[in-house]
Parts: C-alpha cells; sequence; structure tokens
C-alpha cells in the first residue's frame, strides 16, 4: 500500500553542520541536495503529493544571515529545479503565509507555479513561511466573516467548510508524516491535514536522508493499519 499524499519535516540541517564543524549554511546546502532525491523518488514510486516543510513562521527568529542564506538557497533551488520539474510532470504549490517572505522569492514562487501549473503526475507542496495554527486561524477568520455577511449559519460550519479555508484546501489529506533528526514532535505543521496520518520518526539527519530512507518509511506505512475509528475486524472485511 503506497501513501497518496507524504509529508515531510525536514529537520537536521544545521545539526549536520555542526556536528562536522561546518557552517549551518552548509547543511542546508546540502539539505536541498536532499530534496532532490526526495522528489525524484516520490515521484518514481508513485506518491502523488509531497509536501515539505521549508521555513516555518517561527524560523523568521533565526539570525538574519542564516534567514538571508535559506531565502537565497530557496530561489537558486527553484530555478535550478525548474526544467525537471516540468520535465518530469511535477506540479509545484507553496502553502504559507507568502506576504512576510521577501519580493524576488515570492515572485520565484509564483512563476514556478506558473510554469508547472500543468504537471500531472505529482504535485510537490512547498510549505513556506508556514505555521498550522496561524492557517487555521485564517480560515477561522473566512469563516467568521462569511458568517458575518449571512453568507453562511454557525450549523452550516463543518470541518469541509473549515478545510475549504487552508492554505491547503486543495490538498487530500496527509497519509504519512515523516520527521528526521530524531525529534518526536510535530511542530505546527499540518495538524488538522495530518490529524489521521501515519507518523514515522527517523534518528537520520535531513542532508542523509536519501532514497533508501524514504523507501524504509513507505515500507513501513505499507505495514500499518489504517482504522480510522473501525476495529480491526472491521478494517479487514473493508479490505
Amino acid at each position: 500500500m503506497l501513501p497518496k499524499h507524504v509529508a515531510i519535516i525536514m529537520d537536521g540541517n544545521g545539526r549536520w553542520a555542526q556536528e562536522r564543524g561546518m557552517p549551518r549554511g552548509e547543511g542546508h546546502r546540502l539539505g536541498a541536495e536532499s530534496v532532490r532525491r526526495a522528489v525524484r523518488r516520490a515521484r518514481t514510486v508513485g506518491v502523488k503529493y509531497l509536501t515539505l516543510f521549508a521555513f516555518s513562521t517561527l524560523n523568521w527568529q533565526r539570525p538574519t544571515e542564516e534567514v538571508r542564506d535559506l531565502m537565497d538557497l530557496l530561489v537558486r533551488f527553484l530555478d535550478e529545479e525548474l526544467p525537471e520539474l516540468i520535465e518530469r510532470g511535477i506540479r509545484l504549490v507553496a502553502i504559507g503565509e507568502r506576504e512576510l517572505l521577501p519580493e524576488r522569492v515570492r515572485a520565484k514562487l509564483e512563476a514556478v507555479e506558473a510554469k508547472t501549473a500543468c504537471g500531472g503526475d505529482m504535485t510537490l507542496v512547498l510549505a513556506v513561511s508556514y505555521d498550522g495554527r496561524r492557517d487555521l486561524v485564517r480560515a477561522a477568520q473566512r469563516v467568521a466573516e462569511l458568517a458575518r455577511r449571512g453568507v453562511l449559519l454557525p450549523c452550516d460550519v463543518d470541518e469541509t467548510i473549515l478545510a475549504g479555508g487552508l492554505s491547503t484546501a486543495d490538498l487530500p489529506d496527509v497519509d504519512l508524516l515523516v520527521r528526521t533528526s530524531g525529534e518526536v514532535r510535530l511542530s505546527g505543521f499540518l495538524p488538522f491535514e495530518a490529524c489521521y496520518a501515519e507518523l514515522y520518526f527517523t534518528e537520520t539527519l535531513w542532508p542523509d536522508f536519501d532514497e533508501a530512507a524514504l523507501d524504509a518509511a513507505l515500507a513501513d506505512f505499507s505495514r500499518r493499519q489504517r482504522r480510522f475509528g473501525r476495529t480491526a475486524e472491521q478494517t479487514v472485511a473493508l479490505g
């Protein structure tokens, strides 16, 4: 059984570099290579949606130089990967508060989104300047505005209405959520969309996360029994 939607918290770039006496930026640079490997492998095995936690809204608190390097790395990654995304039929979508991003980063994201919009083999989602709780608040504000205008009644509000206000409104729920580096927490990543996801934690630092590491996560998922509130017997009966 292959997950349709895989989400990854790419953690451990800085630690990888520090353990080797290197600048944190070197860890981020090699982490970009791991992104390339993960995207290619996911597309090859048939994953339809791959969401990567690239930059949290909390990351704006990091040193100015590190944030600038991360933004530069993102723009360079998008420039370098655009031809392959088009060739492989991969659509790029960005989620998060893009209004907080530098203009050059917003412009690059929008340009790549437009140029890959017809990609039908896989959707690559970059969570940039993203925080799940803030996204939920924004969705609730949109619902509240509809209620204020009389478009919705309180009894009309359900999971579908709320989900429609999220930045992930056009994406399916997450099936498998992976976090690298040995940390065992979600850090505000897709709290609504991943509420029934299978969780997979690995000690591997993100720059060391290769095709075999992704395959191991997918293999672990294939052995899980997803119940969605049903008993084990009901799940087996439903196939």
